[in-house]
């Protein structure tokens, strides 16, 4: 379990901080039994300082073009979702280590269960991406937690996967703070996201792979450009569960808090992002600060999409979808809440092609509360997409 305690940060002038009141971040360890006594966020736009937190009360109405609808039901913890060409999806399911294949009409397909996943605690079958080249090489990529560790393998995808290669193995594992997020960024690499699985230290040794952000080639090979030779982007990390870049390229991640702050940061290469000497903002220019931070009950931000000019990240703990919008040079406004407690936990977030929200709900995970049809996976639109 990792050792609770505090670091005080301050809002910059760069970054947007919102808060509300807090308790603890949901998939960290303060979620499990004796997590520490809520804390405060940020007053916006000060310029420095020693300045007395305070809460923000409220949030700007959200704008949407229609209400969620049920695409699928009875899912197994559905921890990432990634769209194939022609708009079908390949959904992981975390406990199950089973790998579907959903249709916009709804239809599920079993396509397999992977092998070598060791599901406990935090661990499983996580992220999945698909090739941007999918057309000619058929690759899909898998995040897991095996015995002794995470790792990345690829596959070969033609109506069920074959042929498993290991890219990256020996990415630390734990109980908790596994990471697990995999994507594409529009450079063409594929990153992967992971935790300091509660080994704070961890995050600051670039040594290692844990509490990082990596990036690599289809093979598993460093980057061209990567900040230190290896295949980390960015360190200083606790548990980034979620990646996403704007139109603009601007690269996105939410990350877990401990006991005060969830952030959301945009991410730069070779950046230091501060866990575990601070958590949330701290203003001094030595790390780089979040773009935004919510108190950790409203949050505990995993999966994070774009569309329609906003970041949207799913909110396990606050039980809810944040919708973030985004100006044109990457800067935030106030974050907007949607669906606070209708559907229990978010998980899963990604756009569709026709512009959509595909949302998975993440009741089963042992730390919600099932309801009838769970977990599920809901359609969203947005003001971009035909609903």
């Amino acid at each position: 379990m990792v050792k609770t305690g505090r670091f005080a940060r301050w809002a910059s002038p760069v970054a947007v901080a919102v808060a509300i009141t807090a308790v603890t971040a949901c998939s960290a360890a303060p979620e499990q039994p004796g997590g520490a006594a809520p804390g405060q966020g940020t007053t916006p736009g000060h310029a420095g300082g020693a300045l007395t937190p305070g809460p923000l009360t409220g949030s700007a109405p959200a704008q949407v073009s229609g209400a969620p609808r049920t695409l699928v039901t009875d899912l197994a913890v559905p921890w990432a979702i990634a769209f194939l060409p022609g708009g079908d999806a390949l959904v992981t399911e975390r406990d199950s280590a089973k790998v579907v294949r959903v249709t916009p009409k709804g239809q599920v397909t079993n396509v397999g269960v992977i092998d070598g996943v060791s599901p406990s605690g935090e661990g499983g079958l996580l992220g999945v991406a698909v090739s941007p080249g999918f057309a000619t090489d058929h690759y899909v990529f898998v995040y897991f937690s095996a015995d002794g560790d995470n790792r990345v393998v690829r596959y070969r995808y033609d109506g069920g996967l074959s042929d498993p290669v290991p890219l990256v193995t020996g990415i630390p594992r734990g109980s908790i703070h596994n990471g697990g997020r995999l994507a594409f960024g529009p450079d063409g690499y594929l990153y992967a996201s992971t935790g300091e699985t509660g080994e704070r230290g961890l995050s600051q040794d670039r040594n290692s792979l844990a509490g990082k952000i990596l990036r690599m080639t289809v093979d598993g090979k460093p980057a061209p450009g990567n900040p230190f030779g290896s295949l980390v982007w960015s360190y200083g990390h606790r548990n980034v569960q979620g990646l996403a870049w704007d139109s603009s390229g601007h690269m996105y991640a939410t990350e877990f808090g401990q006991n005060t702050y969830d952030e959301v940061n945009l991410i730069e290469k070779g950046h230091n992002y501060g866990w575990p000497d601070v958590e949330g903002m701290g203003g001094d220019g030595k790390y780089t600060d979040p773009l935004l931070t919510w108190s950790t009950d409203e949050a505990s931000p995993s999966g994070l999409a774009y569309a329609d000019g906003s970041l949207w990240a799913a909110a396990l703990r606050g039980q809810r979808l944040w919708r973030i919008p985004l100006s044109a040079d990457g800067k935030a406004g106030r974050p907007q809440a949607l669906y606070t407690g209708e559907y229990g936990r978010l998980r899963a977030v990604a756009t569709a092609p026709d512009g959509t929200l595909w949302v998975g709900t993440s009741n089963k995970d042992g730390r919600g509360s099932p309801r009838r049809g769970d977990d599920r996976i809901l359609v969203v639109p947005t003001g971009n997409s035909a609903g």
